[in-house]
């Protein structure tokens, strides 16, 4: 029995870690997994300042890394926030370990966490309260 539950697991492992990986093939995606291991949750509209980039296009992408259970999400009135899933599967936690690795060493990785830190700082997410007395967030003009 221990045999078949082994295999099984292994079996299993493949398509995750080629999900993964493909998660990973691209260099926004790349960027989005830097930002959120760096500052934790994000809300969207301050990842599409700093990728300087549309936001169907920055959706888009973190709804392929949902799907490759890499990000989860939470909705805030009008915003969604990003994070990376926990827990993650053993195998990813380690493959995210070590992309972060690499990305300490890129010079466009580091200005993309300082320009997300400007970013959150410069334009806070506020809570106003709307004409049914319930809050709604609002982002304020920058």
């Amino acid at each position: 029995m221990a045999k078949t539950s082994r295999a099984s697991s292994r079996n299993k492992l493949a398509p995750q870690m080629a999900a993964f990986l493909k998660a990973c093939a691209d260099e926004t995606r790349l960027r989005l997994i830097n930002l959120l291991a760096a500052e934790g949750e994000v809300c969207v509209c301050h990842l599409v300042d700093v990728l300087n980039t549309n936001q169907p296009k920055v959706s888009r992408h973190l709804a392929y890394l949902k799907r490759a259970g890499l990000v989860s999400d939470r909705k805030d009135g009008l915003w969604v926030h990003y994070r990376l899933a926990e827990p993650l599967a053993q195998h990813a936690e380690r493959l995210i370990e070590c992309i972060n690795s690499c990305f300490a060493e890129s010079p466009e990785m580091r200005r993309d966490v300082v320009k997300l830190r400007e970013v959150r700082t410069a334009q806070p997410i506020v809570k106003l309260m709307g004409r049914s007395g319930r809050a709604v967030s609002a982002k304020p003009a920058g």
